[in-house]
């Protein structure tokens, strides 16, 4: 194992054996923390049950949706964008103070036009994550190299062409940053839509098992999210590591 990766789990494998410790040894109260083995315990049990397997497929499955959606119509508008700089102009200040503004602010217009449901979560999650792979598609087209498309003018090659052949391969590792930006987002805006918009869902579970003191249930599920982002993540990270290795040669 390298070194970065063995450093990562000595860390993190250190803080959950001291949270452990911590609860084990009354220093955390375990009314308000359970230790990290109940946690895994109690995840076990819940996904052994079944009785929640409704709520974890609507949850990752309005994470798949809005990351989608995110990703289509981010690299569509940014396209768009960098190609018609007057309009970039005047958008990308917008863009810049997006993340400034609330987003869910705007769900109970959500609400009026998809109901209370999956329609209105994906909006929100939508929403919250598109601008990253917006910016990100913006930043890999003009990190393309001008000598990329001048060799693809002298071979005679057309827009499109150009697009798949050259633009596209030369900006996926910046695309990539944008991806990724997008599935966090959206595991966000669905998690924390769901608390307050849905009847369904890991977040409304989270929500219904602390609101009737639930902490075992409440933490399992607690735990289930983190370990899916950290696996998707690890996922994620590892192929971008081969696209910037790419970028570098």
């Amino acid at each position: 194992m390298r070194p970065a990766p063995l450093i990562r789990f000595a860390l993190v494998a250190g803080l959950v054996g001291a949270l452990e410790a911590a609860v084990r040894g009354g220093l955390v109260p375990a009314s308000a923390v359970l230790p990290p083995s109940e946690m895994a315990a109690s995840l076990v049990e819940l996904l052994r049950d079944g009785s929640l397997t409704g709520d974890i497929l609507t949850s990752f499955g309005n994470v798949l949706c809005a990351t989608l959606l995110a990703i289509g119509l981010g690299f569509a508008i940014g396209s768009v964008l960098h190609a018609l700089p007057l309009l970039r102009a005047s958008v990308e200040p917008l863009l810049a103070s997006y993340y400034a503004v609330p987003t869910f602010i705007f769900y109970p217009v959500l609400i009026i036009l998809f109901g209370v449901g999956s329609g209105a979560i994906i909006a929100i999650s939508t929403l919250l994550a598109i601008v990253a792979m917006i910016t990100a598609t913006l930043t890999g087209l003009d990190r393309v190299p001008p000598v990329l498309r001048r060799t693809a003018r002298v071979f005679g090659m057309g827009p499109v062409a150009t697009s798949l052949r050259i633009s596209l391969p030369a900006a996926l590792p910046y695309l990539f940053t944008g991806v990724k930006l997008a599935v966090a987002y959206a595991f966000i805006g669905v998690i924390a839509s769901e608390f307050i918009l849905s009847g369904a869902g890991l977040g409304y579970a989270i929500a219904y098992a602390y609101n009737n003191f639930n902490n075992r249930q409440m933490y399992g599920l607690m735990l289930l999210v983190i370990l899916v982002v950290a696996a998707i993540n690890a996922a994620l990270d590892a192929v971008d590591r081969r696209l910037q290795a790419r970028l570098a040669r």
